[in-house]
């Protein structure tokens, strides 16, 4: 390993900083969950693929690293701006369900039990904390009395919201205060609101609901962000992530209310967001039906980690267009990169410390995996480094990227395969250059391939 710093751009600076945690050593880290309405699409998958390299990243770098994340089973309504249907509403509708409380619980609980399967299919790490929204409401009824007392809520008559003119600093984490013209939506839905950007702590509900002092309801999606980060990992903390969707509502309400409940105490030290997967130049959307799910990728005959290995070679601040072709290319050079690392032997040696400080010199350059990956492609060519010593340098580079080297096997291959491979290993030593020649073609008609090696031959699938 490198003595490098990690370099990490900051959404709040607009910069990369070198990568400084409050605690020497710890690293308390918080992941936007998804909202568990529906399966998750592969789009909203990129923000998870990009929270584990981070995290791998932190990990590889001696770190100890605490990574909380919400699932939002209660309070998101369709849009950051407190507007629409709410979405798990809609989840029940759609299953034709009765709205009530234990519906919507067994609902978020199906598709969490999905959205965890697809993490592990990507071999993402999970959370030491992964946490419903709806366990902790108490926290986020404490947290809003708390503004109410320091005077930044105002009720109107479908909810409680956070008074936004009382923050001056609104707007830093993406640069300053919006401009809205006269007809703006936001405005015309909720005449009652002080200032466009005032957002919901509470939104009453007379139908199905928690308990409160101000009305029976629910609490806004954003408070639910502040009370659960706040209460596993404190009122300041190093890492947030999410994709870029969120930074002008969602994480800018986050800091205005966490801040203003803590006494301008800065919330969290270092934003990190990822950029949108787009499907034919739009925006991929699970709400406007448009998203492809992981199981569509499976039943195409792709692998879910070729999935992780294409958006690996593009930077999580780029933004990228999903194509079949493209994920079909990708598939073959993994493939081809496994079929690499099999032909390296059993013997396992050690680290080339040339190859390890150049892959880290990339990881660490605010997580470069294009960069990274193309390190990886020269290491395992580089026949000057010892079979052995490839091997375990691949194992290590793989402790962040996550391709699944150290679980890769031999195929079975069939014994009629075998025997005609021996047949030609013989020939070989008996000079029989023509037999060999037909033995290995009569292989490949099989549909595997034979490869000499100095210690004997490597037999694999076409």
């Amino acid at each position: 390993m490198s003595s490098n710093k990690i370099q990490l751009y900051n959404t709040l600076s607009r910069e990369k900083e070198i990568f400084e945690p409050i605690t020497p050593g710890q690293v308390g880290m918080y992941t936007c969950g998804p909202t568990v309405y529906d399966y998750a699409h592969i789009g909203n998958l990129r923000a998870y693929v990009f929270a584990d390299i981070l995290r791998r990243t932190l990990e590889y770098s001696g770190l100890k690293v605490n990574q909380v994340m919400n699932i939002t089973d209660i309070g998101h309504l369709s849009s950051d701006a407190d507007s629409g249907e709410d979405k798990m509403t809609k989840g029940l509708k759609r299953e034709g369900k009765e709205l009530t409380l234990e519906n919507m619980r067994a609902l978020a609980e199906f598709y969490t039990g999905k959205f965890k399967e697809d993490l592990e299919k990507l071999n993402i790490k999970m959370p030491n904390g992964m946490y419903f929204a709806s366990d902790y409401v108490t926290l986020d009824v404490e947290l809003i009395k708390k503004l109410e007392e320091k005077g930044f809520t105002y009720k109107t008559s479908d909810g409680i919201y956070f008074d936004t003119a009382k923050f001056p600093d609104y707007g830093t984490l993406w640069g300053g205060k919006r401009t809205w013209n006269e007809d703006e939506t936001r405005i015309a839905k909720n005449p009652e609101k002080k200032n466009p950007e005032d957002f919901a702590l509470w939104k009453f509900s007379e139908k199905i609901g928690f308990p409160s002092s101000w009305g029976q309801g629910f609490p806004g999606w954003h408070i639910e962000c502040s009370a659960l980060s706040m209460k596993f990992l404190g009122e300041q903390f190093d890492l947030h992530t999410g994709g870029v969707d969120h930074i002008s509502i969602h994480h800018t309400n986050e800091i205005a209310q966490s801040e203003s409940a803590t006494d301008k105490k800065p919330f969290v030290k270092y934003w990190m967001h990822n950029e949108f997967v787009d499907l034919g130049g739009e925006k991929m959307a699970k709400s406007a039906g448009s998203g492809i799910t992981l199981n569509t990728i499976i039943e195409r005959g792709l692998s879910p980690i070729t999935y992780r290995f294409w958006l690996l070679m593009a930077s999580y601040r780029t933004k990228v267009n999903f194509n079949w072709d493209a994920l079909g290319a990708s598939e073959v050079a993994l493939k081809r990169l496994y079929h690499l690392y099999l032909d390296l032997g059993e013997s396992v040696g050690e680290i080339d410390k040339n190859y390890q400080a150049k892959f880290t010199a990339c990881i660490l350059n605010d997580l470069d995996t294009p960069r990274a990956l193309s390190i990886l492609w020269d290491l395992i060519r580089d026949e000057n480094v010892s079979s052995a010593d490839r091997k375990a340098t691949v194992f290590d580079f793989d402790r962040v990227l996550g391709l699944g080297f150290e679980s890769l096997k031999e195929e079975n291959i069939p014994e009629e395969i075998l025997k005609l491979a021996k047949e030609r290993l013989e020939a070989r030593k008996n000079k029989d250059y023509k037999k060999s020649d037909e033995l290995r073609a009569k292989i490949n008609s099989l549909g595997y391939e034979v490869k000499d090696l100095p210690d004997g031959q490597k037999i694999s699938k076409l």
